[in-house]
């Protein structure tokens, strides 16, 4: 059976009409014709079971068979801060986070980043809504605006997203980890600190995701990923000084791409979601 995401789908006599790019893509992307079975999901974790009554080249329309919840989110509320990456690799930072679970991606630009700016935002985010249908995700991640990593420190946003109170001066309590490559503390050591600055179910455990940048957002748990160079420690002092854990991957020196996947994973393998 076809899957696909279709953001607030609207009923007019129980069934949707599919217009549009999505359409396109249903005609002649997965072939869907007229009698076929598709899936839509909204986002919200709510799926429709549904039967394509028409499909031409400018429309489908579905009739809706069932209604059924599909919330398969993880219960952990992740957002990937990733330095800006070149080429196809922040492509396939995007594609495999998504497909792991991460509730948001802030692409940010860090003192080494050797790329500083980007016009492939809404391409992301369509990896992002592919990799989530894909995966049989409930929700999409955001996928946010550029931003310059400090900022996202500095914002009242921040504030709200991971409360400041919970933090310690340097770092003993935090709202996530800071990899770095020079130094920090073994990461099971990290997630331990976590554990118990949070009781679910707290921020970090909150269920649906509110978002960081939003006014008003909270909870949830930040992983802080470099460029090919890594961060500074300047920018490390800065995050450790801001309530995120320094914590590394281990001795071997990894790819920045290979780095925000394995973090992503063993992350959500100590806290439960993987295990």
């Amino acid at each position: 059976m076809h899957r696909i995401y279709l953001p607030a789908s609207p009923l007019l006599n129980n069934r949707i009409s599919i217009t549009a790019e999505k359409a396109h893509y249903l005609r002649s992307v997965l072939r869907c014709r007229k009698g076929d079975s598709l899936t839509i999901f909204d986002g919200t974790g709510k799926c429709f079971k549904t039967t394509i009554v028409k499909a031409d080249r400018r429309e489908i329309i579905t009739e809706v068979i069932e209604k059924f919840s599909c919330n398969l989110e993880s219960h952990l509320n992740i957002t990937l801060v990733q330095s800006l990456l070149k080429g196809e690799k922040m492509d396939m930072v995007v594609q495999k986070t998504t497909e792991l679970g991460v509730k948001e991606i802030v692409p940010v630009i860090t003192e080494r980043s050797q790329l500083r700016e980007t016009k492939k935002l809404v391409r992301w985010r369509k990896i992002a809504e592919e990799a989530s249908r894909q995966s049989g995700r409930s929700v999409v991640p955001v996928i946010h605006e550029v931003a310059e990593f400090k900022n996202i420190f500095s914002t009242q946003a921040y504030e709200n997203y991971t409360p400041l109170s919970t933090f310690t001066k340097g770092g003993s309590k935090g709202g996530g980890f800071i990899f770095y490559e020079e130094e920090g503390m073994r990461l099971s050591d990290a997630v331990k600190i976590i554990k118990q600055s949070y009781n679910p179910p707290a921020p970090l455990f909150s269920k649906p995701p509110l978002p960081p940048f939003s006014k008003g957002g909270q909870g949830g748990l930040y992983i802080s990923i470099g460029p090919e160079g890594g961060f500074t420690k300047q920018e490390v002092a800065f995050a450790k000084d801001k309530g995120l854990l320094i914590t590394s991957l281990g001795r071997r020196i990894l790819m920045a791409e290979t780095a925000a996947i394995a973090a992503v994973t063993l992350v959500q393998f100590l806290l439960g979601d993987l295990s």
